[in-house]
């Protein structure tokens, strides 16, 4: 496996292999590697001749007052995990090769952009989709793997990837869970000990509430009830628990496919996760 830093030299290799004939995927991730990042590296692999990593905490998706400075790095160990994952090239650039002096130009989607996550986190998508714009435009891979954990992220992704034109297959991975249902996040290593044993409430209240759903139980009603559960768990607060279209993440509408989507904070740690119903 090999690391690369410039845009020039991950651009060549992928293009010197699409030329080739070969598909080539990318996973793109901020580091502090975990077991769900792997299921997508697995994912990318099964499907393509060539996978690609990229590591790179993007400093435009953290507010000033949001953790940039304290997310967990640990590339050495990062490296190791992706290459035993048989990962056959890293880009791991500095943050001035991609926001170089003079960088203006920013991605947005903006109502799909601006609920929910973007309701409380409002620079977040912008700097998600002009990263990963530029991440497709600099490794110009065939296909990309995106968690289903970040659900309305995947969204926000094909929804520019189809409004832009980029010719990159969006492909989602499955949430991958600890035993207790915790949705595996490299934000989950800030939970204290007492923290950790209450996360897993959150999953259970999203279930429930995915289960009343699909019996027919009112949505706005039954997602009030999750919130309601979240917090007497012993959560600090509960920023939304919403029952949406799950290919618009507008109002539930007959005969359409439903996503439950949540988004709590116990401490320091704020948790999102989702269920399809």
């Amino acid at each position: 496996m090999d690391v690369v830093r410039s845009i020039a030299d991950v651009r060549g290799r992928v293009l010197a292999w699409r030329a080739g004939g070969e598909r080539v995927s990318l996973v793109p991730t901020m580091g502090a590697l975990h077991a769900g990042h792997l299921s997508l590296v697995r994912r990318a692999t099964s499907d393509a001749s060539r996978t690609v990593a990229s590591i790179f905490v993007n400093p435009t998706q953290f507010a000033p007052n949001e953790d940039f400075a304290t997310y967990p790095r640990d590339e050495a160990r990062d490296l190791e995990m992706l290459e035993n994952a048989g990962v056959d090239l890293v880009f791991a650039p500095p943050v001035e090769e991609i926001y170089p002096d003079g960088h203006r130009t920013q991605v947005e989607v903006r109502e799909l952009g601006k609920i929910l996550e973007g309701e409380f986190r409002p620079h977040f998508f912008i700097g998600v989709a002009t990263v990963v714009t530029k991440l497709f435009n600099q490794v110009c891979p065939t296909a990309a793997v995106f968690g289903e954990k970040d659900y309305q992220q995947l969204c926000i992704i094909r929804t520019f990837v189809r409004d832009l034109d980029i010719p990159v297959e969006v492909i989602g991975g499955q949430t991958i869970r600890e035993q207790d249902g915790l949705a595996m996040s490299s934000r989950n290593a800030y939970l204290t000990p007492e923290q950790r044993a209450i996360a897993p409430s959150l999953f259970a209240a999203m279930s429930a509430c995915a289960e009343k759903v699909a019996d027919g139980a009112d949505p706005e009603k039954t997602a009030a009830e999750a919130s309601q559960a979240i917090t007497d768990a012993g959560f600090d607060s509960v920023d939304y628990v919403a029952v949406r279209d799950a290919e618009t993440l507008d109002a539930p509408q007959p005969e359409r496919s439903m996503r439950v989507l949540v988004a709590a904070r116990i401490g320091r740690t704020r948790l999102i996760d989702n269920m399809a119903v």
